[in-house]
């Protein structure tokens, strides 16, 4: 079992001294999301289309500002999991007055999730559900395991610093390893997640965790990872899904493409868009159809 190391926080702007050896980092958010020299599962993500490199290194070099529509899911991460940015009531239903927003700014600039009322309910409401729920409450149980761990290892092939952020590392045990990651959707019926795998690219996810866990000795090849999904909406339904073997080679194929794409884009510090060369674009199929038969 590799070893969990304290990590420091960024000491300027600059960002944190680069990791060079493989472990498990105890560190904030933030500070994981400063080695932006290592490869995430959600930069592969966007190193391969329909996205491209250009777009992977511009949002590297330009880090998105927080947002509030990821308000909910983040406050519902921090009672789920114990531990992120603190959540702070804002009695204000509406939030156009100078006073409310005063109170916003405050509470974002101190680090805290601003919430009105009924959604500083609605996420307590989710974590009590999924503390209701049979499997998913012990998932994340506290007594079994710690959350938020940064995961570094470097790919054998390519010789990229990988990264990954577990929401939830289970303690060492005898049987088979669950490791979960918590998702919060608009539906958990089945059929819809199935379009979440493609759309977010968990499969993708999947195979990164796999991956650093089997590379760090946390887990070997019989390890499950899990998504605990759960509706933002009452009554909170929760589906656990595991993705299944089809869809994890496609993402290990994937990840692999990302990998040899980011090694080499780093090498030769060029990073392309969609296409160096002069594409040919047809109608859209449906479009093409109609006027066939209207004009041709």
């Amino acid at each position: 079992m590799t070893t969990t190391v304290q990590a420091e926080a960024p000491a300027s702007a600059a960002g944190p001294a680069p990791i060079t050896e493989p472990g498990i980092y105890d560190m904030d958010n933030e500070t994981y999301h400063s080695h932006r020299y290592a490869l995430s599962s959600s930069g592969a993500r966007k190193l391969l289309p329909p996205s491209c490199p250009a777009i992977f290194r511009y949002e590297q070099d330009h880090p998105q500002a927080p947002k509030k529509v990821w308000d909910i899911g983040n406050a519902a991460h921090k009672l789920v999991l114990g531990e992120g940015p603190a959540l702070r009531l804002i009695e204000h239903e509406m939030w156009t007055t100078k006073v409310a927003k005063a109170d916003v700014a405050e509470a974002r600039e101190a680090g805290e999730i601003p919430l009105k009322p009924v959604d500083y309910q609605q996420v307590h409401d989710m974590a009590d559900a999924l503390r209701r729920h049979p499997v998913a409450s012990l998932l994340f149980d506290p007594e079994r395991g710690k959350p938020e761990q940064s995961l570094f290892w470097r790919d054998d092939r390519t010789g990229v610093m990988r990264r990954a952020r577990l929401d939830w590392l289970p303690n060492p045990r005898s049987g088979r390893l669950i490791i979960p990651d918590y998702k919060t959707c608009r539906s958990a019926n089945p059929e819809k997640l199935a379009k979440d795998i493609d759309e977010y690219g968990y499969h993708q996810q999947d195979d990164t965790y796999r991956s650093g866990a089997k590379a760090l000795g946390i887990a070997d090849d019989d390890a499950a990872f899990v998504f605990v999904c759960q509706e933002k909406t009452a009554p909170y339904v929760i589906t656990v899904i595991e993705v299944n073997a089809t869809s994890r080679r496609i993402g290990a194929a994937r990840n692999r493409r990302a990998l040899e794409t980011f090694a080499e884009c780093t090498a030769s510090g060029y990073w392309p868009g969609y296409s160096d060369d002069v594409v040919p674009v047809s109608l859209p199929p449906y479009a093409e159809t109609r006027d066939t038969l209207e004009y041709l």
